[in-house]
C-alpha cells in the first residue's frame, strides 16, 4: 500500500533533519527505511532515483528526495520530499555556520572538523557498497559487468578527470551492451 503523504513527510523529515554525514549517509538511512523496512519503493526503484539525482544540477540528496517522491504520490509526494528533507535542516546549518564563525580558528575545533571529514568520506564509501551491493547478487556476468563499469568510472573520472556526466554517459551507454534479465 503506497505511503500517506503524511508518512511521506513525516520520513523525510526525520532521516532528512536528523542524520549526520551529508546527503550520502542520509540516501542510505533511506534505503534502509523506504525499502528494506517500509518496502515503500523497488532496488531498481531506489537505484533509478539515485542515478537520476547525480544527472541533475544542484543537491543531489535534494534531487534524489524528489525522484522518490514523485514515485511514490508523484508532484505532492516530491514537493512534500523537498521540503520536508530541506527546510529544517537548512536553518540548522545557518545557525551552525553562525556559531561556526567564532570559533573556527580554535585549534580544537579544527581537530573535530578534521575528524568529521575523515568520517564523511568512510560514510560515502559505505553508501556506495550500499548502492552496488544489489547489482553485485545477480549473476556471475552481472558482477563482472558492476566491477568493470566501477573500475572504468575510477579510471575516466579520477584519472583522466571526466565530469562526472561524462562517467555517466559513458557508463550507462555500455550498459546498454550487457541487457539480461534479473530475475
Amino acid at each position: 500500500m503506497p505511503p500517506s503523504l503524511r508518512n511521506i513527510t513525516y520520513v523525510f523529515t526525520k532521516l532528512g533533519n536528523l542524520t549526520f554525514g551529508g546527503g550520502n549517509a542520509t540516501i542510505a538511512v533511506l534505503h534502509q527505511e523506504i525499502i528494506v523496512r517500509l518496502k515503500w519503493i523497488s532496488e531498481d526503484e531506489f537505484s533509478l532515483s539515485f542515478a537520476i539525482s547525480r544527472l541533475t544540477p544542484g543537491s543531489n540528496f535534494f534531487a534524489f528526495c524528489v525522484a522518490v517522491g514523485w514515485i511514490l504520490k508523484r508532484t505532492f509526494g516530491a514537493l512534500l520530499a523537498l521540503i520536508a528533507s530541506s527546510v529544517p535542516c537548512s536553518l540548522v546549518v545557518m545557525l551552525v555556520t553562525m556559531v561556526f564563525s567564532l570559533v573556527q580558528s580554535n585549534p580544537v575545533v579544527q581537530a573535530a572538523l578534521h575528524g568529521a571529514i575523515a568520517a564523511a568520506v568512510s560514510i560515502t564509501f559505505k553508501t556506495a557498497w550500499i548502492l552496488v551491493r544489489p547489482h553485485l547478487k545477480y549473476s556471475k556476468h552481472s558482477r563482472y559487468k558492476t566491477l568493470f563499469l566501477f573500475a572504468l568510472s575510477m579510471v575516466l573520472h579520477g584519472l583522466l578527470k571526466f565530469t562526472p556526466i561524462e562517467v555517466i554517459g559513458i557508463c550507462a551507454t555500455l550498459g546498454l551492451f550487457y541487457i539480461e534479465s534479473v530475475a
